[in-house]
């Protein structure tokens, strides 16, 4: 059996998913930057809450860590190197860890650049990559603590993982990814193809994410780049466009 996941859209452009591992009756929920709309959503759907899982360390991923764990008694698991600055964090992850949720485990990694000590979770069975604010679908995550070099490493991580894997990231940010992602390479057919699919979608209010690694592999210039100088380049250039 694998994941069941849910994407609950909150705080505007913010994604948070919640999780239900069927076989053991495990429920978690990834980056609630919020409180009301996902307790709301779990208490909707019966299941109870057994763990919060955090990426980072940033309030829009983290505010309703402690008025979901008063509501239903769940344990948070957090980046290790951030763990100062996850309120109500139980369980320090980093790079190499595992996670357990139910029958399935995650593999912890390091994913920093972001913020310092930025991790991602990805369930492998399930083929599913919650990556916060590392990458997004054509984009990746301003440099607010990291650098360059930090976040080109992290992509080589994700990228290393399989085609089909799915990536959820934390934002609603495609439609203006892809855009910029035009700008600099708007000769790639598979980047043109995804544009009107983006366009599309978007037009219906549906989101689009989750992508997979193929496609961003395929399609997004920051994991297309060859190294650090021309993530850090396209960067750059994103922050100003």
């Amino acid at each position: 059996m694998t994941l069941e996941i849910e994407l609950l859209p909150i705080l505007g452009d913010n994604y948070c998913f919640i999780l239900r591992e069927p076989e053991k009756g495990v429920t978690a929920v990834v980056d609630p930057g919020t409180d009301g709309p996902v307790a709301a959503r779990i208490e909707a759907l019966g299941h109870g809450l057994d763990w919060i899982l955090i990426t980072h360390h940033h309030a829009d991923h983290t505010g309703g860590n402690l008025g979901l764990k008063e509501r239903f008694g769940c344990k948070i698991a957090g980046p290790a190197a951030e763990a100062a600055r996850v309120p109500g964090i139980d369980v320090e992850l980093g790079h190499g860890d595992t996670f357990t949720l139910g029958a399935e485990t995650a593999a912890i990694i390091d994913t920093p650049g972001h913020t310092r000590g930025h991790i991602s979770y990805h369930f492998a069975q399930s083929r599913a990559l919650f990556c916060g604010d590392a990458m997004f679908v054509l984009g990746c995550g301003r440099l607010f603590e990291g650098d360059a070099e930090m976040m080109f490493r992290s992509f080589e991580r994700l990228l290393a993982l399989d085609d089909a894997t799915r990536v959820y990231c934390g934002h609603e940010y495609t439609a203006s990814n892809a855009k910029f992602a035009l700008s600099v390479e708007g000769d790639n057919p598979d980047l043109q193809a995804r544009a009107r699919e983006i366009e599309a979608l978007r037009a219906k209010d549906q989101p689009t994410v989750p992508s997979t690694i193929g496609q961003e592999r395929a399609t997004n210039p920051f994991a297309r780049a060859r190294s650090a100088e021309e993530f850090g380049r396209l960067r750059t250039l994103k922050d100003r466009f």
